[in-house]
């Protein structure tokens, strides 16, 4: 029988819907270098640029977690069921080259795994470097830090926090409605993840706590990817009713946001290169200490 193409199993890149596991297979280098393929589909209702032609720069940011997740599964030997911290994440993207062609994106990631840290036999902690290829072409590179953490360890570390259910929603400032889709770069109001609030740099991350992408699947706090999204709202709020598309970042994750506190997004500082391209560092903060920060750099562009 010929080699028919799958995605790689969901369950080792940390996703529920398979219709979100961007990764297909994966071929050992050696050295601790792997190279892996992947397909991005033509539409996607959360990861597109504003006029649907091209792929969404935090796409390929998901692309890279998947990828760490999925290595340290299925290369490294880390158990199903062991959970994950990403201390930091660096992308570079080159919107050029993320324009949706004719057929889904199929491409080849290089991975190599570097300062690789063990506890007993199993990897505790170890940094990986990315770059992701479409026939030829640099779409990006990356970088970032992995933690694992044994369940009895989590569940000791997590003991008190609740998970999200159903019934969960998010906190939001009173007599305040969330910013219209097109103030963030968005276009449905299911995907807008802040609120508004007295102080224009400032706004409450409050996404929608059962959105099918954003929360995939169940947890006990506020995922990276929805950080990355409530940083890339902020700057493009900065820049409505432009947008501005995070061609690179460089984000560094101090602590959990929890699900059952306020997390405010703020803008630290923003400066422009030149008239179409802006730099913004965003905070996120919970009881007055950051959660994360995020440098992100990009054009400025019209819808």
């Amino acid at each position: 029988m010929p080699q028919l193409t799958t995605t790689v199993p969901k369950e080792y890149v940390h996703r529920a819907s398979l219709a979100e596991v961007f990764l297909t297979g994966c071929t050992a280098q050696g050295d601790l270098r792997f190279t892996l393929t992947g397909q991005w589909p033509r539409a996607h209702t959360l990861f597109s640029s504003p006029d649907g032609r091209s792929h969404d720069p935090l796409q390929v940011a998901e692309t890279f977690r998947q990828a760490g997740m999925f290595l340290a599964h299925a290369e490294l030997g880390v158990p199903l069921g062991h959970h994950f911290v990403m201390w930091n994440l660096n992308y570079t993207t080159f919107l050029e080259n993320l324009r949706i062609g004719p057929h889904p994106t199929d491409f080849e990631m290089d991975a190599r795994c570097t300062d690789v840290t063990y506890s007993g036999r199993r990897v505790s902690k170890l940094h990986m470097e990315f770059e992701i290829r479409r026939d030829g072409t640099i779409l990006a590179h990356a970088a970032g830090h992995f933690s694992a953490i044994t369940p009895g360890v989590y569940a000791r570390l997590r003991a008190s926090r609740p998970e999200r259910d159903d019934s969960a929603a998010p906190f939001t400032p009173p007599d305040l409605p969330p910013m219209t889709p097109a103030s963030v770069g968005r276009h449905s109001p299911a995907d807008v993840a802040l609120t508004p609030t007295a102080d224009s740099t400032r706004w409450m991350l409050t996404p929608d706590l059962n959105h099918p992408i954003l929360f995939d699947h169940a947890g006990d706090h506020l995922p990276g990817m929805v950080l990355l999204e409530g940083a890339r709202q902020a700057a493009c709020s900065l820049a409505a009713p432009l947008v501005m598309r995070p061609s690179s970042a460089a984000t560094y994750f101090h602590r959990y946001a929890e699900l059952d506190r306020p997390c405010w997004i703020e803008v630290d500082r923003l400066s422009a290169e030149h008239c179409d391209l802006m730099t913004v560092r965003v905070v996120g903060r919970q009881d007055g200490e950051p959660v994360f920060t995020s440098t992100m750099t990009g054009p400025v562009q019209d819808w």
